[in-house]
């Protein structure tokens, strides 16, 4: 291996133990423990070098929220592709969708709370963001009815932040998330 590409390797693996560590103190303290500080010392890199890979706290939620992303797209993929009819695969989607925001509430807050600069519904947007809302769609086209399917999609995504939300701020009990989404998937999907 030459000595560019093993440099090459460890910025790689530092810029991902960077990301890594600053999910995991997210996820056990907040954001707000996050701080470039705190990374360096967790990491064992000076603060020039946390610099020479982001900008600042921003730029490391940004590249924390794009790995979310990616990981959201695989498990609304496995709900969607675990089959039934167009309702049950809708119910199985939101739930998962439910799921990753409960179990990673750092991670969500990333993704769909906190400002980042990553573009939203627009040609700019990142291909892994593209590929998370791709999968709404084709969970929610077989029973968007006369509705434009990205619309619905939207509508859809928009409710399951509000129950994600409330249910992270514990404005509304968890045990009875199974039966919000089935009011809200008998109420939105068009009968025959």
């Amino acid at each position: 291996m030459s000595i560019a590409a093993r440099r090459a390797r460890e910025r790689a693996e530092r810029h991902q133990l960077i990301i890594t560590t600053a999910r995991e103190l997210a996820e056990s303290e907040g954001w707000d423990a996050v701080t470039t500080r705190r990374l360096s010392e967790r990491v064992e890199y000076s603060q020039p070098v946390l610099y020479s890979h982001f900008k600042g706290k921003d730029a490391i939620v940004r590249a924390v929220a794009l790995e979310g992303f990616a990981e959201l797209t695989g498990r609304l993929r496995a709900a969607r592709e675990a089959g039934g009819d167009p309702q049950a695969v809708l119910r199985q989607v939101a739930m998962a969708y439910l799921e990753f925001a409960r179990t990673h509430s750092a991670l969500y807050e990333a993704m769909f709370v906190m400002p980042i600069a990553i573009p939203f519904a627009v040609e700019e947007t990142p291909e892994v963001l593209r590929e998370a809302f791709g999968e709404f769609l084709l969970a929610l086209e077989p029973v968007a009815g006369k509705h434009h399917p990205g619309t619905f999609a939207e509508v859809v995504w928009a409710a399951l932040h509000g129950l994600a939300t409330l249910a992270h701020d514990r404005r509304i009990p968890a045990e009875r998330q199974q039966d919000r989404i089935d009011l809200l998937i008998d109420q939105l999907v068009v009968r025959g």
